[in-house]
């Protein structure tokens, strides 16, 4: 595999460092936590401890620093573990914590920022909505403003660490229709008027917790607004642009374990009398297989490191998210075809990873919505 120039000691540095978390800390109990549909909580700490939490943020709030590789480095070792849900749930933080970390008042980034990148509170994000998915410009959850409050009404849905969350980033409509009216506030647990729903039942990603929440008459402290009024949809969509960053990562990892599991898995598997692997048609499926990955982790890796560099990359991230997902579609799907009868067991590491991955064209903006970025971008 060409080697990445972006990635220096201090990124390989890392990736052992997570590499061994992972092998230590993860990997012994995971089919345990898949099959509970939940991951203790302990590890958010543990994870917090060893500072991984804090990649990305200022060392003023107990963050690590670091650049957009270094969190590179650590989705990629974090989906080593084979499951999109763990890697989901320890990183909701990631969507819930940015827009609190640009925008937020001091007193605000206090409260929050340090526990959560500490391991001891969740922070989860809250945009979508039961019957708006993607359409975030029409957000029907309403805010109004009373005094030193708002007064919240409205729900969320498909929420990654909703059953558990201490902190919640959440999209709520201050002012009129479309995007023009929209605001970011953090709502805490217990506070009254807001309650969450069971866990949902998931095809995939079932060790993390997914729920609804709801808002009834929630009354949020004026001081818990995110930026200013009216000003959210710019950094629900700046915040995307990150999302979908991890998303591709995710994808590619999650076909890189595919492949992996697949070539491993020829070599030893006989049929005919012979090894699966010294079949043409094999070979040149695992051939087919190496060479979109190969290019799906170019085009994320450029996209990272434009970045990295504070460019803009609306059109590129949407690209790379929806070849990324392509190709951990073909992947997944290519696996437990050459598993056969055994990648339908849940025994097997492709039965999981194909299931997983289902989520990753729908997550952070579905493919259709990608592919309406990158035709406006285009000029269409």
């Amino acid at each position: 595999m060409l080697v990445n120039s972006s990635f220096d000691d201090s990124h390989r540095l890392l990736r052992e460092s997570v590499r061994r978390f992972v092998e230590q800390e993860i990997l012994p109990c995971i089919d345990e936590w898949e099959a509970a549909e939940e991951f203790p909580r302990e590890l958010y700490r543990k994870a917090g401890e060893a500072g991984f939490l804090g990649i990305g943020y200022p060392e003023a709030f107990g963050g690590f620093g670091g650049d957009v590789f270094h969190k590179v480095v650590f989705t990629e070792e974090l989906m080593r573990a084979g499951s999109g849900g763990l890697a989901a749930g320890l990183g909701s933080h990631d969507i819930a914590l940015p827009p609190i970390n640009r925008l937020g008042s001091d007193a605000l980034k206090e409260k929050v920022i340090p526990p959560v990148l500490r391991g001891e509170k969740i922070a989860a994000l809250a945009i979508t909505e039961p019957g708006g998915g993607s359409d975030v410009a029409n957000m029907k959850t309403r805010a109004v403003r009373e005094g030193d409050h708002y007064r919240v009404n409205g729900s969320k849905t498909f929420i990654t660490s909703g059953a558990r969350a201490d902190f919640y980033t959440v999209g709520v409509r201050t002012g009129g229709e479309g995007f023009g009216g929209i605001s970011l506030l953090m709502i805490e647990k217990g506070t009254p008027g807001f309650s969450v729903s069971k866990k949902f039942k998931k095809m995939g990603w079932r060790c993390s917790d997914t729920a609804e929440l709801f808002f009834e008459n929630c009354m949020v402290p004026v001081e818990n607004l995110i930026g200013a009024e009216n000003q959210g949809f710019a950094a629900i969509m700046g915040n995307f642009q990150s999302e979908r960053l991890m998303l591709s990562l995710m994808a590619n990892m999650t076909a890189r374990m595919a492949l992996e599991q697949s070539l491993a898995y020829v070599k030893e598997r006989e049929a005919f009398g012979r090894p699966v692997a010294k079949f043409q048609v094999t070979r040149h499926k695992l051939a087919d297989m190496a060479t979109m990955l190969q290019a799906s982790e170019a085009l994320t890796y450029q996209v990272a490191d434009a970045m990295n560099q504070g460019k803009s990359v609306i059109r590129e991230v949407s690209m790379a998210k929806n070849f990324a997902t392509d190709c951990s579609d073909k992947l997944t799907y290519d696996a437990v075809q050459l598993f056969g009868g055994m990648g339908f067991m849940q025994e097997c590491m492709v039965e999981r990873l194909y299931r997983d991955n289902r989520i990753l064209s729908l997550g952070g903006g579905t493919r259709e919505i990608m592919n309406e970025i990158i035709s406006k971008q285009m000029g269409l």
